[in-house]
C-alpha cells in the first residue's frame, strides 16, 4: 500500500488518503486549509461508489463484446477544475491540476 507521506511529496500533492472498503477514511494527510476531513470522507465514499460502477461496467463490456483488458478495475481517477483526485487499493492523492504530475501519482499509489 502506498504511504500517505510519500504521496505528499509529489507535484501539486494538496491531501493524501486512506478509506475503508466502504469508504470510511482511516486516515488523511492535508495541506490545504480549504481541504479537511469530511471532504476527504466523502470523496473517499466517491471513489468507492465510481469504482463499484466502473468495475460493473467493465466486467458487462467484456462479457458483452469478448474484448479483454477492462476487468479487474484497479484505480479511480476524478478529475475537477482545480484539483483531481487519484486513487487505488484504498489509498487516494488529491493533486492541484496546475503542475501535477498524474503519471507519478499513477506510479506511486501502485508501488
Amino acid at each position: 500500500m502506498a504511504n500517505l507521506d510519500d504521496l505528499m511529496k509529489l507535484n501539486g500533492a494538496v491531501a493524501a488518503f486512506s478509506y475503508t472498503d466502504e469508504g470510511e477514511l482511516t486516515e488523511s494527510r492535508i495541506e490545504d486549509d480549504s481541504l479537511n476531513n469530511d471532504v476527504l470522507d466523502m470523496l473517499a465514499h466517491m471513489c468507492v461508489a465510481n469504482t463499484a460502477i466502473a468495475t460493473m461496467q467493465a466486467r458487462g463490456w467484456q462479457k458483452l463484446t469478448g474484448m479483454e483488458g477492462f476487468y479487474p478495475v484497479e484505480g479511480f481517477a476524478l478529475m475537477g477544475l482545480e484539483w483531481s483526485a487519484v486513487t487505488n487499493n484504498h489509498v487516494g492523492v488529491v493533486l492541484k491540476n496546475d503542475g501535477a504530475d498524474y503519471e507519478a501519482a499513477y506510479q506511486a499509489l501502485h508501488s
